[in-house]
């Protein structure tokens, strides 16, 4: 089996907002020497793994991120006829074993409920919650030592095998990431533009104001991104407690919604929906490297070569290169390109889990 697994991946985006800094606008890096627009890979992880084309391939293999699972907790012991204050009592007992929770003080929202970062928590444990809290409010008691005991290593949370888990507070249940996601740039030169809007009053008639009902102004921009994506197949599968079915489901379900699935920043108001233009799929066990080189020059459109076309090429180039410089830096490639129609989705899904 080959250990690791490359995606590079080109996907063009229009005028949009994929994924905002503090000030609403979107984000960017200075890649050589030239500003280019950013989206985040906690972004873009987020967006795959809470998709219904990531859910539809994995079924109940998901984890949740909560601060709240106190709170749950909480609602279904009262829900059982426990009093509040043993409910809240025996909540944040079983909420505190995974993580800190915030100070003791009871409020409207329960953020005294609540622990401090999100845990990502496994279906196992989940389950394990659930029916300790339905147990607890059917006996009226409340939880011994052996019965808190619900962390697990997570072994059928495919988002968790992918994309890790950090537990500060008990880091011998903590999980690697097996897959690695760089921060997509574009391949060429960005600006941030500005859009002035404004909204009219459908009741005001203009008799006596013909102002706007409302104005406002947004930041957007549009290019072609390059996203390098990192897989450690033999960490994926030993996080997923060796299973190499559930392993090539997981591998599936993320090609899918690596290639059709777009941040959700401000899709409202730009449906900014696209999906991949080009991917080149790599298995090997040589050491990984990223073709985020190829553009640190930006590109240009040439001639009757269109941006894509170039980006392309530069790609094919800096691959072929290290490969001379290097050695063979993979055993084996596969591709698709929409523009020229080459290739394919199944193609390149079945040479990954293959």
């Amino acid at each position: 089996m080959s250990r690791f697994i490359q995606l590079h991946v080109l996907t063009a985006y229009p005028p949009s907002n994929l994924n905002r800094d503090d000030t609403g606008r979107p984000k960017t890096a200075l890649v050589g020497d030239a500003l280019r627009l950013r989206v985040s890979s906690q972004s873009l992880k987020r967006a795959w793994r809470t998709s219904e084309v990531f859910e539809a391939a994995v079924g109940q293999h998901l984890g949740t991120r909560t601060k709240m699972i106190g709170v749950e907790v909480f609602k279904t012991l009262t829900s059982a006829g426990i009093a509040d204050k043993p409910a809240r009592e025996w909540s944040r007992a079983i909420a505190g074993q995974f993580g800190k929770l915030k100070a003791d003080k009871k409020s409207e929202s329960n953020d005294d409920l609540h622990i401090e970062q999100l845990a990502h928590i496994s279906p196992e444990e989940l389950a394990s919650i659930d029916t300790l809290a339905k147990t607890c409010g059917a006996r009226n008691s409340a939880p011994d030592a052996d019965e808190l005991k619900l962390l697990r290593k997570p072994r059928a949370a495919v988002d968790i095998a992918m994309f890790g888990r950090m537990l500060a507070d008990t880091p011998a249940f903590n999980m690697e990431a097996a897959v690695q996601v760089a921060h997509a740039i574009t391949v060429h030169k960005s600006a941030v533009e500005d859009d002035f809007f404004s909204a009219v009053d459908d009741l005001n008639l203009g008799l006596e104001d013909k102002g706007a009902g409302h104005i406002g102004e947004r930041g957007y921009g549009a290019g072609l991104f390059y996203l390098y994506i990192c897989i450690n197949r033999e960490l994926l599968q030993d996080n997923l407690g060796g299973d190499a079915a559930l392993s090539a489901q997981a591998l599936e379900a993320l090609l899918h919604a690596v290639t059709q699935v777009s941040p959700t920043g401000m899709q409202n108001s730009f449906a900014s929906r696209a999906h991949a233009s080009y991917l080149l799929a790599e298995k090997g066990t040589q050491q990984p490297r990223s073709l985020v080189q190829a553009f640190l020059k930006p590109v240009k459109p040439y001639g009757d070569r269109d941006m894509l076309a170039m980006a392309v090429a530069a790609l094919t180039q800096r691959c072929d290169n290290f490969d001379k410089v290097y050695g063979a830096c993979a055993d084996s490639r596969c591709h698709f390109d929409v523009e020229r129609a080459e290739g394919s989705l199944a193609e390149v899904v079945a040479f990954v889990k293959g």
